[in-house]
């Protein structure tokens, strides 16, 4: 069956997370008094992730590596449209194992964590939290050469995996792409593909305008542009094994259900990364 190799140290999986950091990322999202930056929740997601991919490896005090790692932005620079945006001793190259991205990241940030009290209330807590990605915005949308650039990593690092549980990406963008249609790109990327299964690329579109979300559509039929449709078109239909995952959060998923999601807020772009980050037979 596709999608059940096991994610082990000697055969671990690839996610690579694709940032739109274009212009338009300085805008606000979000209602009321959460609205904040797109960039800025991007980045914060992006960190959260990260971290909970450390502790999901770390057993016994030792992280073990399930996974590898590649962070890539796109427009933040008019000179070099794609960087790679993972900070920290693990960004050093285009792919960081999960023990290399555990390092001593950018920083630690103090952050306030609410608990539940006990007795009906909530209490406030100080944590540490670490930083590996910056949020940026610059320039343009780059996004065929950024699609382009994951393809490659991906093809490059499946040479040397080639029985693995298949690489995941996760682009999260903003806007239409300001250097062509990104669909032949889209169509380039799922013809990689290991023993296991072809590789798998979600998209989510995050809005500034206060409309509704379109999430994990198995059909085009309620989006609302040829921009949504293209995105929902590169998507791949998410796999049994995440969709069982999904469920296990209660998050229910039809079937034929593609990695895309449209006019997202942060919360429905922390439950995006959750769902792409999730694939259930680590060993």
């Amino acid at each position: 069956m596709p999608y059940s190799a096991e994610i082990s140290r000697n055969n671990p999986t690839l996610f690579v997370f694709l940032l739109d950091q274009s212009g338009s990322m300085a805008d606000t999202f979000g209602a009321g008094e959460a609205r904040l930056r797109k960039a800025d929740a991007l980045a914060d997601v992006a960190n959260r992730t990260l971290h909970d991919l450390v502790i999901r490896c770390t057993k016994s005090e030792e992280i073990r590596n399930y996974y590898e790692i590649a962070v890539l932005g796109y427009g933040a620079s008019s000179d070099t449209p794609v960087t790679s945006s993972l900070g920290g001793p693990g960004g050093a190259g285009s792919v960081a194992k999960i023990s290399e991205v555990a390092e001593p990241p950018v920083r630690l940030e103090d952050r306030t964590k609410k608990l539940p009290d006990g007795a009906g209330g909530v209490v406030e807590q100080k944590v540490r939290f670490p930083i590996w990605v910056e949020p940026q915005s610059g320039n343009g949308t780059p996004m065929c050469a950024a699609l382009e650039q994951a393809r490659n990593i991906v093809n490059d690092w499946l040479k040397g995996h080639p029985n693995c549980f298949p690489p995941v990406i996760l682009h999260i963008t903003d806007g239409e792409s300001g250097d062509g249609d990104p669909t032949a790109m889209g169509q380039a990327i799922a013809t990689l593909k290991s023993t296991d299964g072809a590789v798998l690329l979600f998209n989510c579109h995050l809005s500034s305008q206060r409309a509704a979300s379109v999430e994990y559509p198995s059909s085009p039929e309620a989006l609302p542009n040829e921009f949504a449709k293209t995105l929902f078109t590169m998507s791949s239909v998410i796999p049994d094994p995440f969709r069982r995952s999904a469920a296990q959060s209660a998050i229910n998923l039809n079937e034929g259900a593609r990695g895309f999601v449209f006019n997202a807020d942060v919360a429905a772009l922390v439950q995006f990364f959750d769902i792409g980050t999730r694939p259930a037979n680590l060993r």
